[in-house]
């Protein structure tokens, strides 16, 4: 079992920053990968960005640039800083690991960008 638990979601103006903090209860090197998914009022869940163990990461195109995703080992957490924010970044964000073929999800944290 991996548990994972996020947190500094908020509240933000458009163009502000926001960094998302995803804690696994595992070591992350016992992980395949990691990731932030999110999802928006009536919108499917979408990827956002994801990590390897070997450090290799992908983003999806409408946040390239202006997200970066992050892990530090020790702290067996992953962190995904968010920059020049849109209204349209609003949603609820999952951290996502993956291990053995399991998916494990986080309970969520809430993003809100005004305009």
């Amino acid at each position: 079992q991996v548990q994972l638990v996020e947190s500094g979601g908020g509240l933000v103006q458009a163009g502000g920053s926001l960094r998302l903090s995803c804690a696994a209860s595992v070591s992350i090197f016992s992980i395949n990968a990691m990731g932030w998914y999110r999802q928006a009022p009536g919108k499917q869940r979408e990827l956002v960005a994801t990590i390897t163990i070997g450090g290799n990461t992908n983003y999806a195109d409408s946040v390239k640039g202006r997200f970066t995703i992050s892990s530090d080992i020790a702290k067996k957490t992953i962190y995904l800083q968010m920059n020049s924010l849109k209204p349209e970044d609003t949603a609820v964000y999952y951290c996502n690991a993956k291990r053995s073929l399991m998916d494990y999800w986080g309970q969520g944290t809430q993003v809100t960008v005004s305009s």
